[in-house]
């Protein structure tokens, strides 16, 4: 795909992640998942068209699931666009395949895990809107605190989300360049 200009096609695939961004988010609140399933349109966007392009779906998406169905979703699109540079960074210098992924889900998770930790403790006192805030809440009482606590169990789900994330995108890619 062609990443240098802005384009119809480049729209419509930024506009086509940002719709995935939203089911997936609605399908991990509605299940109460751990994991958030709300950046799967962000990374594809970033892995098709690249670190720049791969920030405007977390921003666009996170404005739209914050002011219609998750608040939380609006404090957290630092984090997006965090994920969607270096998840653009990453592919672009290396393009993981297979069992890489897994490496490169750790490299994209720390970075925006780091951000979402502190945010996570410091403007919400660890409760949100995942289903892992009772995780958060238990570790708070421990040595950790709040911010280490929140760091560790979103580490966690983070990776988890993440090498789900991108083994998805990773088909998507692939269908979409068969085209």
């Amino acid at each position: 795909m062609k990443t240098g200009k802005i384009s119809v096609r480049n729209l419509c695939f930024v506009a086509f992640a940002i719709c995935i961004n939203f089911i997936g988010g609605q399908i991990a609140l509605f299940l109460r998942l751990p994991i958030y399933l709300d950046s799967i349109g962000t990374m594809f966007i970033a892995i098709s068209l690249g670190p720049l392009y791969g920030m405007l779906p977390s921003v666009l998406s996170g404005l739209l699931m914050g002011v219609t169905v998750d608040i939380y979703s609006l404090y957290y699109a630092p984090v997006g666009i965090i994920l969607g540079f270096i998840t653009g960074l990453v592919y672009k210098k290396y393009n993981p395949q297979k069992w890489w992924i897994l490496i490169a889900a750790a490299v994209i998770t720390i970075p925006s895990t780091i951000a979402s930790a502190c945010i996570t403790a410091f403007l919400f006192g660890g409760i949100t809107s995942s289903g892992s805030s009772l995780l958060v809440q238990l570790l708070a009482q421990t040595p950790l605190g709040m911010v280490g606590s929140s760091f560790v169990v979103q580490v966690v789900t983070d990776y988890i989300d993440r090498v789900i994330c991108l083994y998805f995108v990773s088909a998507l890619v692939k269908a979409t360049r068969r085209n």
